[in-house]
C-alpha cells in the first residue's frame, strides 16, 4: 500500500489496535498487518514516534513489561485515547460516506 495513504490516518489506525489490549512496539506492527491481510507494512521509524506523540498528548499511557522474557514498553489506551478513537471512527465514516458518493459510477449522467 502506498505509504502516503496512510498520512493522516496513523493516529486512528494505532488508537484501534490498541483498544482491545496493551501491546508493546512490535507487536503492535504485526497487529497493523495482520488485521490488513498484510497490506499495512508500517516502519518502526514511523510507528513508534507516533507512539509517543500520542502518550504525549495523554490517548496512550505506557509501561515497561517483560515479555517474553525481554524488557519492552507496552502501550495502552487511556479514556481520552477511546474518546479520541470514537472520534476518528465517525470522521472516517462520514470521509468513507462522502468521498464514496463521488467515485460510485453514476450512469445516468454518462448517458
Amino acid at each position: 500500500m502506498n505509504p502516503d495513504a496512510l498520512r493522516g490516518h496513523m493516529d486512528a489506525l494505532l488508537l484501534s489496535v490498541l483498544e482491545a489490549r496493551p501491546l508493546h512496539g512490535y507487536a503492535i506492527i504485526e497487529a497493523l498487518q495482520e488485521r490488513s491481510g498484510g497490506a499495512l507494512n508500517v516502519p518502526t521509524g514511523t510507528v513508534y514516534p507516533a507512539l509517543r506523540r500520542l502518550e504525549r498528548v495523554g490517548f496512550l499511557a505506557s509501561e515497561w513489561a517483560t515479555v517474553s522474557g525481554r524488557k519492552r514498553r507496552t502501550y495502552r489506551l487511556t479514556d481520552s485515547g477511546r474518546k479520541q478513537l470514537e472520534g476518528e471512527r465517525s470522521a472516517w465514516n462520514e470521509f468513507t460516506s462522502v468521498i464514496g458518493s463521488v467515485l460510485r459510477a453514476d450512469v445516468t449522467a454518462l448517458g
